[in-house]
């Protein structure tokens, strides 16, 4: 058996890069579709990233077995592939919205028949490509994602802010019944009123003591101030006696 030619290495080559390099691929029969049918085709996957390729099944089967995929049921009749690739823009492609362009093609030209096909290494039958292609869109997804995440935020922004304003009434009545500072100031107030009620209770004692010592030197007093008069009394006697 001789080298394959050029041209179909080539081809090969090419088929497996667009396989290693798309997100998912659609296996079509596109018998009886015309050019103008074809090139309408192409027009509606290519917002999705798509692009419909047509090569030989042998070429196919080819690069396939290359890349670890067993395409050989699906490789029959007229087959084209619809490679998920990246979008005019560089953006990702969108595998599901690919599916949905073919899916709803297909219900307007009974040419075009799904066969199966690859998503993430994944191989997938008819009914599976026809699921994916009920999937949202991955601007649709990303809307609701962003959505969804607008909602949680605005959600969470309001439960923070309704716990900032609770926090606030309450330090305000806090502040407003003295705070901290006037609760830890009132065992020191009664504690002030204690020594004062202390205080004369302690003091009454010593003060009636001294009143009882000054009374008892009164007296004392007293007492000894006849007999100094009697003295003197005595002596200026004698003294009037000694003159006569």
């Amino acid at each position: 058996m001789g080298e394959p030619r050029a041209d179909k290495v080539a081809v090969v080559a090419e088929v497996k890069e667009k396989l290693e390099a798309a997100d998912g691929v659609v296996l079509t029969e596109y018998r009886g579709l015309d050019v103008p049918a074809m090139a309408e085709l192409r027009r509606n996957l290519a917002p999705s990233g798509g692009e419909y390729k047509i090569y030989k099944n042998t070429l196919v089967r080819l690069a396939a077995q290359e890349v670890g995929l067993d395409f050989e049921e699906l490789l029959t009749g007229p087959t084209a592939l619809a490679f998920v690739g990246e979008k005019a823009d560089g953006s990702a492609g969108d595998a599901a919205a690919v599916a949905k362009a073919l899916k709803e093609y297909a219900k307007t030209n009974d040419a075009l028949v799904l066969k199966g096909g690859v998503l993430d290494g994944k191989m997938l039958d008819v009914e599976e490509i026809k699921a994916l292609a009920d999937l949202p869109s991955r601007e649709v997804l990303f809307a609701e994602f962003a959505g969804a995440m607008e909602y949680l935020l605005g959600d969470f922004a309001g439960l923070l802010d309704a716990k900032l304003r609770e926090f606030s009434y309450a330090l305000q009545e806090l502040l407003d019944k003295g705070g901290p500072a006037g609760g830890a100031a009132a065992p020191a107030d009664a504690a002030a009123d204690d020594a004062a009620d202390d205080t004369p209770q302690d003091a009454a004692p010593a003060e009636e003591a001294a009143a009882d010592d000054t009374t008892e030197a009164a007296d004392e007093a007293a007492e000894d101030a006849p007999a100094d008069e009697a003295g003197a009394e005595t002596s200026d006697n004698e003294t009037e006696e000694e003159e006569s």
